[in-house]
C-alpha cells in the first residue's frame, strides 16, 4: 500500500473566543500578522481568522462574539492537544521571558531541552504554548531534522540519555563532510 506522503504542516486551527481576544494575542503579543478573515464556512455563527506564524504557513482561529475567554488549561487526556511550539530566533528567545511577563503572561523561564531552549506559557484561553530556539544551525544543504537524526544516532551509540551539545556538534561535523548532491545535468 502506498503512503500518503506529507510535505509539512499546512495550518493549525484553534477554537478561540471573541475576535478581539484572538487578534490582541496572536498579532499583538506573538507578532503574527492577521493575513485575512472570512466566515467559518462550516458554521455561519463563527468567524475564521488566519495568522502568519512567520514561515508563510497559517495558524487559524475560529471566533464567536458570544464566546468569552476562559483561561482554564486544556484537559490532559489521550487525543487532546498538549501544546503548540513556535520557532523563534535566539535574539527573540532571550527577550521572551521579560516581554511575556510585561504583558501579563507568566511563563516557565528558560528550559534546556538538550538540542533547543524552550519557554512555556498559556494563551488567554489556557492553551499551552512554547517558544523554541534551536541551539544550532544546520550545515548548508541540510535541515534541522537531518542534524537531529544524526545526533540521535550518535546519542544512542554512546548510550546517552538525551541529545546534548556534543552530539549536535558531532552530527554537524559528520553532515558537513558529506559531499553536496550533484546538480542535475541538463540534456
Amino acid at each position: 500500500m502506498a503512503k500518503l506522503q506529507t510535505q509539512g504542516v499546512h495550518h493549525i486551527t484553534l477554537v478561540g473566543a471573541d475576535r478581539q481576544t484572538s487578534v490582541d494575542f496572536w498579532e499583538g503579543v506573538l507578532g503574527m500578522p492577521l493575513v485575512f478573515e472570512q466566515p467559518n464556512l462550516d458554521d455561519p455563527d463563527t468567524n475564521h481568522l488566519y495568522f502568519d506564524p512567520g514561515d508563510g504557513r497559517l495558524v487559524t482561529v475560529f471566533t464567536n462574539e458570544n464566546s468569552k475567554p476562559a483561561s482554564r488549561p486544556n484537559p490532559m487526556g489521550i487525543g487532546n492537544l498538549h501544546h503548540l511550539a513556535f520557532m523563534v530566533s535566539r535574539a527573540t528567545y532571550t527577550q521572551a521571558k521579560t516581554r511575556l511577563e510585561e504583558r501579563g503572561f507568566p511563563n516557565s523561564g528558560e528550559v534546556d531541552r538538550g538540542f533547543m531552549y524552550s519557554i512555556y506559557f498559556r494563551d488567554p484561553l489556557g492553551q499551552l504554548l512554547e517558544l523554541a530556539c534551536y541551539k544550532f544551525e544546520p550545515p548548508t544543504g541540510t535541515r534541522h531534522a537531518d542534524v537531529l537524526r544524526e545526533a540521535h544516532n550518535i546519542r544512542v551509540a554512546k548510550g546517552a540519555y538525551n541529545i546534548a551539545d556534543e552530539h549536535l556538534a558531532d552530527a554537524i561535523e559528520l553532515l558537513s563532510k558529506k559531499p553536496a548532491p550533484a546538480a542535475a545535468s541538463k540534456p
